[in-house]
């Protein structure tokens, strides 16, 4: 809750500025500091639901979760749009507002008791980075990043893929996008049910497999409907796989290990968020925007391959040293 408490305030002062920046410089720097800021709070947010959850209801919450942040985006874009046309200013400072409400709602509602009980079973002990780094997890986290790879660049490169590609406006291209968005959002829920029911590693694989066909399909598609219909598809496997690899990091460690798995899941997701668009970009111009697709399905493929080692199927939670069966 501290982190909360430091990095939401400052987010939002910096949030705040964004729109009265004087220079270009002052924009990148209010931009870089309220990123700083939001570094702050980010895991340790995260953190917080399996904090308080119990590990057999942590895909079915982190499912919710990602279908609340879903519908906020809905919302902020929307809301957003009119916010801005009567000023520009006007949707920061609302995004200001929202975060301060939200840290006065965590902190009035949240009480934090992992601590308590961590302290009383572990004693002293203090987290080692390295022995974090177990086989499963490296493999985890390698996928992870394969799949955010293939995620991200599709995200950021599809209304240009869209336009120069199939010949689409860019607005077209912009719409027909929100169909993998909405169909994420309408199956978070479910499939953090299904991943608790089946195991998170099946399901995670079914939905790699899944979007691996569906992103390996659409450059063979010609019309907006069909393309449609399979970035909704490529939606609810994005589900499949989203919502239940968190829980899935979380829960091949122990219970006092959550804030710095929480760390290493948005650092490899960083990661491939930072560097997946530039080098398909690369890609592109070298050899065109038809192998967008092909470049995001050969990185699920990859995912796939490696998800093929993990043994851990993802139904069971490990507390200290000691292995606990959820079936």
């Amino acid at each position: 809750m501290p982190y909360l408490l430091i990095g939401m305030p400052l987010a939002a002062l910096f949030v705040i500025l964004i729109p009265f920046h004087t220079s270009f410089l002052t924009l990148i720097l209010f931009m870089m500091l309220m990123n700083l800021a939001m570094s702050i709070y980010r895991s340790p947010t995260i953190a917080l639901m399996p904090d308080i959850t119990p590990e057999r209801k942590r895909t079915q919450a982190n499912g919710i979760i990602n279908f609340m942040g879903g519908l906020g985006g809905i919302i902020a874009f929307g809301g957003g749009a009119i916010l801005y046309k009567e000023n520009q200013a006007f949707p920061f400072i609302a995004a200001a507002i929202i975060t301060l409400i939200s840290m006065l709602i965590l902190y009035r509602y949240i009480k934090e008791k992992r601590d308590t009980v961590v302290s009383d079973t572990t004693g002293s002990q203090r987290i080692k980075l390295r022995g974090e780094l177990d086989r499963t997890t490296i493999l985890l986290l390698t996928a992870i990043f394969f799949w955010f790879v293939a995620y991200q660049g599709v995200e950021s490169l599809f209304t240009l893929y869209g336009k120069h590609y199939l010949g689409l406006t860019e607005s077209v291209s912009a719409f027909s996008l929100t169909f993998f968005s909405l169909f994420f959002v309408m199956f978070a829920i479910p499939s953090g049910w299904i991943g608790n029911r089946f195991g998170k590693k099946k399901v995670i694989v079914a939905g790699v497999s899944g979007l691996f066909l569906v992103f390996a399909i659409i450059p063979l598609i010609k019309t907006v409907m069909l393309l449609r219909i399979l970035l909704a598809l490529g939606g609810i496997f994005w589900a499949c796989i989203n919502i239940n690899s968190y829980p899935f990091i979380v829960s091949t460690g122990s219970e006092r290990s959550i804030g710095t798995r929480t760390g290493l899941y948005y650092l490899v997701s960083s990661l491939a968020a930072i560097t997946s668009p530039p080098l398909l970009g690369l890609v592109i111009d070298a050899i065109g925007y038809g192998s967008l697709f092909v470049v995001a399905s050969s990185s699920l493929l990859i995912a796939f391959g490696i998800l093929l080692f993990v043994k851990n199927d993802g139904k069971q939670a490990i507390v200290g040293s000691d292995t606990v069966s959820m079936n």
